[in-house]
């Protein structure tokens, strides 16, 4: 004799349900993180291609994510990583200047940050946090503008000025602790 298992049409989440997917994510949370590689950009046989989020975990849907058909919660980057990883976007797809992208990919400095956290690296807060920090550079290298947007959109602005300014801003944060 077997019994057969009859589900509902729809999957309703109860809240004895929901507390008990939040405590399995709250132990899953408590077990130690794995490690990122130390995943080098340059061999010494010459470059190597890697993708723009290397090194880095990719956001994944949790339990309660899947029934609720939502996307994966964002994954916390600290405002070094997630200016670094702009900076990685913007390299792996190139620069624009006077628009958030273009149609062949390419972005500007806000555009790439946009990117970031549109594929799940950081929150909005992050993000406003990373502004301060390239505000910050710029106005100690003597570039009072009014906002990162206004640097990247000058004229006179070359991408390797925004890369430069995207690393400058990531040691700065790593500096700060944030």
């Amino acid at each position: 004799m077997t019994t057969a298992l009859v589900l509902p049409g729809v999957l309703a989440l109860t809240p004895e349900g929901a507390a008990l997917v939040a405590e399995i994510e709250a132990y899953l949370a408590t077990l130690p993180a794995t490690a990122r590689p130390a995943v080098p950009y340059v061999c010494p046989h010459g470059s190597t291609v890697q993708a723009w989020n290397a090194g880095f975990q990719l956001p994944r849907p949790t339990l309660l994510d899947r029934i609720a058909h939502r996307p994966a919660r964002p994954l916390a980057v600290t405002v070094a990583d997630h200016l670094a990883l702009a900076n990685r976007y913007m390299t792996a797809f190139g620069w624009t200047q006077g628009r958030l992208w273009d149609s062949a990919g390419r972005v500007c400095l806000l555009g790439a940050q946009a990117a970031v956290l549109a594929h799940g690296y950081g929150t909005p807060t992050t993000v406003v946090r990373a502004r301060v920090q390239v505000m910050e550079v710029l106005h100690a290298t003597g570039r009072p503008v009014p906002s990162p947007d206004a640097y990247n959109d000058d004229p006179t602005t070359r991408q390797a000025d925004v890369h430069h300014l995207l690393d400058r801003a990531s040691a700065r944060a790593l500096s700060l602790g944030i």
